[in-house]
């Protein structure tokens, strides 16, 4: 599969992208746990399908040292048993704030209750942030058909 747009050789894409990716590297410095960033990075990646996110992330985390269960189990948080009560929560929301259409209104005031027991205000945000980034760039992705498989480990960071 070749890709529709280069996001690399495209002037506008490379000025555009240069700040976006600034975002990215100011999330993955936040407060926010830095295993927690990856599960929840690849569930919106799975929930969207954005195969390119979902190489990301799986080879980001596995090389962080996150074990290979929790990474096969991400898509199946609910009936895992591996993951902390702050990272199900953290799973919860990005699941709420990715199916925004099918959550009537978004995160819910429960979910979004149980994160503040979890998060601070500043990891709240970044993981609000994170969120709504996941979406943008798998999007990018999505829409311009960005092939998964060759992904290395650091390649954006």
């Amino acid at each position: 599969m070749d890709a529709r747009l280069n996001y690399f050789a495209d002037p506008t894409a490379g000025k555009a992208l240069k700040y976006f990716m600034s975002a990215g590297k100011t999330l993955k410095e936040s407060p926010l746990p830095a295993a927690t960033q990856e599960l929840v990075a690849l569930r919106v990646s799975q929930i969207n399908g954005c195969a390119v996110c979902i190489d990301m992330h799986t080879k980001e985390a596995a090389a962080a040292g996150e074990a290979p269960v929790r990474l096969n189990l991400v898509a199946a948080w609910r009936e895992a048993t591996v993951f902390t009560e702050a990272e199900r929560v953290a799973l919860e929301l990005a699941e709420q704030g990715t199916r925004v259409a099918d959550a009537d209104g978004g995160v819910s005031d429960e979910v979004w209750a149980r994160a503040a027991e979890h998060y601070d205000e500043e990891q709240l945000t970044a993981l609000v942030i994170l969120v709504s980034f996941m979406n943008t760039v798998n999007r990018l992705n999505i829409i311009t058909q960005q092939p998964a498989g060759d992904y290395e480990v650091g390649q954006f960071h």
